[in-house]
């Protein structure tokens, strides 16, 4: 029987911190135990490693609340009357390639967006963080145990989100008419609304994946769990856009990332997260076992 390590970015507490400690399951502890089965006795590769992670679909913290369902579903609503006046304006002038390239355009912008997003609440801040702390503790947590975004309902994921889009975009469908506009609106709200639903899905393996998803998922056009995986190594800084991943090669080689972080340091002289160098305290240890 052999140890190996398996890196974490955070300790393994804040996930468990709101759930009741009847209701914690055992492997979010600092020290777990999985069962793995080989087929050979050399070393166990990610193919043939298998974790067992524990049932959390009864945990209160991971489930969607009626408030929650509310604020998607306005979200959802104002995504739709953007995207019907870019429709309708298009029917109604005959202008379709203005919106369809305002609409590329806004899923572009998203991806890029949603890069930079996701890195400023893996680096900075924590739950007390004004109007985004919620996404910051969820975001650490995340980080803590991955697999568990994937245990998360529908309306729990994206409420957070959908309320930011609702009271971006209302305003907009209230005040503007103008078809190419709303081309881009529609689609940028859209991705920015369900990008974590993308993120759950970069989670998921393709066997349990609707067959869609696992389409646009290898033409490129959402990210994948492949592209997705380097973000949850160390060390940690890079492949943060979650929509189709397509900015993460650019923003990566070009140490986009790496140059905002200089600034903030110097400006403000706050360290990211992602500086901290790994230790035994992100160490998560499991016992593998030869078959």
């Amino acid at each position: 029987m052999a140890v190996v390590p398996l890196q974490t970015k955070h300790t393994l507490s804040r996930i468990t911190n709101n759930i009741p400690t009847s209701h914690r399951p055992s492997l979010l502890r600092l020290r777990v135990t999985c069962s793995v089965t080989t087929t050979t006795k050399s070393r166990p590769t990610r193919e043939n490693l298998v974790v067992v992670n524990p049932p959390l679909s009864t945990d209160t913290a991971l489930q969607s609340s009626w408030t929650r369902r509310l604020w998607v579903s306005a979200g959802c609503t104002t995504v739709f009357v953007s995207f019907a006046k870019s429709i309708i304006g298009g029917f109604g002038s005959n202008l379709w390639l203005e919106p369809a390239l305002a609409g590329f355009a806004g899923y572009i912008l998203a991806d890029l967006g949603s890069g930079v997003y996701h890195w400023a609440t893996d680096n900075y801040g924590d739950g007390s963080t004004p109007l985004v702390g919620t996404h910051v503790q969820d975001s650490l947590d995340h980080h803590e145990c991955p697999w568990t975004i994937t245990e998360r309902q529908f309306a729990n994921n994206l409420h957070f989100l959908a309320r930011g889009t609702t009271l971006m975009v209302l305003p907009l469908d209230l005040a503007f008419d103008d078809h190419v506009f709303h081309g881009f609106v529609s689609t940028f709200a859209f991705c920015v609304l369900f990008c974590q639903q993308f993120h759950v899905w970069a989670h998921g393996s393709k066997s349990e994946l609707p067959p869609l998803v696992v389409a646009l998922q290898d033409i490129g056009l959402l990210v994948s769990r492949e592209r997705h995986v380097e973000h949850h190594r160390a060390p940690y800084n890079n492949n943060y856009c979650v929509v189709s991943g397509v900015w993460n090669k650019v923003l990566d080689e070009s140490k986009f990332f790496e140059a905002l972080e200089m600034v903030v340091y110097f400006k403000f002289g706050m360290k990211p997260r992602s500086w901290t160098n790994p230790n035994s305290e992100w160490t998560e240890e499991t016992e593998i076992t030869n078959c």
